[in-house]
């Protein structure tokens, strides 16, 4: 599959390089597999990344053991992966409280 905005992988890396040893390597092992493999739905995707959730509209992903979460948006039928996030555990409990806001302000 095809990966678009994968400069959000290089910036995070560089970023929690400091606190989060093996940030690179992990990182770079995930976009490995993405970018080797065709997944046509959200099963086969946890077929191969078992830690995968989905929350529409995004596909979410735990790498480096926890440490570090990716949030994406799949267009299966177009074979691409849209990053959107690359946050350390923190930054995602801050931004998953930041979208319960938003989408309770909705209703």
């Amino acid at each position: 599959m095809g990966v678009t905005n994968a400069g959000n992988i290089t910036a995070c890396a560089a970023r929690v390089l400091g606190t989060h040893p093996g940030t690179k390597e992990a990182l770079a092992a995930w976009f490995r597999l993405l970018e080797t493999n065709e997944f046509s739905n959200f099963n086969e995707i946890r077929k191969t990344f078992g830690g995968a959730d989905y929350v529409a509209p995004f596909t979410l992903f735990d790498v480096g053991g926890n440490k570090l979460r990716i949030i994406t948006v799949i267009h299966y039928n177009r074979r691409c992966v849209y990053i959107r996030h690359v946050l350390t555990h923190r930054e995602y409990d801050d931004w998953t409280d930041k979208m319960r806001k938003v989408k309770g302000g909705k209703r």
